[in-house]
């Protein structure tokens, strides 16, 4: 399942959101293999849990968030970022989510050296700081109606759901990769760290905004005018 919107987009431009989106899609351009600058530049942005553990190449700790290995991991990532990143730059304010996304992205970095400290293998992706949006989306905003697409062999279905169950299906989903399966180049424990870090990290503005309080105002989703994305009906034409 893919989503593809939520029924109460912010009303307000969310400036990080789009400014982290043009830099993730810049920087996956200027280091695409097809340029020929994957090995100097892809290289050694990545990061690398054995030298952080020695103390070296310290950058990759952020860079790598803006690292992408292909078309589906930058498109996957870019649009969980603009589903589900304007509404919690609006109540966290621009600042705040620019150092709660670099911070969830930073604890799921973390999470993952210490899983596996004397890795070789470069870690890249915003896959842990987005997955800190879900757990900061699903603490605020439970009950959002989000419009996801399935497809079921060759067939393309689009219905809504709560956030809260999308989410946690995508959190339950990276807790098995991270028992069962094992070296198909997928980050899952940063993915779980980061989805941990999110939640907490959105617990203080969770709580300034009313804790449970906020839930019965908003009835768990974006204080903003829900859309109407019913198609219209287009009136019959007589020709």
């Amino acid at each position: 399942m893919f989503p593809i919107r939520d029924h109460n987009p912010s009303e307000r431009t969310p400036y990080v959101r789009n400014g982290l989106i043009f830099l993730n899609v810049l920087m996956f351009l200027l280091t695409d293999p097809w340029l020929g600058n994957m090995d100097a530049l892809w290289g050694r942005l990545a990061l690398y849990p054995l030298a952080i553990t020695q103390g070296e190449w310290l950058w990759g700790l952020v860079t790598h968030m803006f690292l992408h290995a292909g078309f589906m991991h930058i498109i996957g990532n870019m649009l969980f970022l603009w589903v589900f990143g304007d509404n919690l730059e609006d109540q966290m304010g621009h600042v705040g989510f620019l150092v709660f996304y670099l911070a969830c992205g930073l604890l799921a970095a973390g999470g993952q050296i210490m899983a596996d400290p004397q890795s070789t293998i470069p870690m890249i992706g915003a896959s842990g700081a987005i997955a800190g949006v879900l757990g900061g989306y699903l603490l605020l905003f439970p009950r959002a109606r989000v419009d996801v697409i399935a497809i079921i062999i060759i067939i393309f279905k689009r219905f809504t759901i709560p956030a809260w169950v999308l989410l946690m299906a995508w959190f339950a989903l990276q807790v098995v990769g991270t028992a069962v399966i094992r070296d198909d180049g997928v980050a899952y424990v940063a993915h779980a760290a980061g989805f941990v870090a999110g939640l907490v990290l959105a617990l203080p503005v969770f709580l300034r905004l009313g804790g449970r309080d906020f839930w019965a105002r908003t009835h768990g989703r974006p204080p903003h005018r829900p859309v109407d994305y019913t198609p219209s009906r287009i009136p019959e034409v007589r020709r």
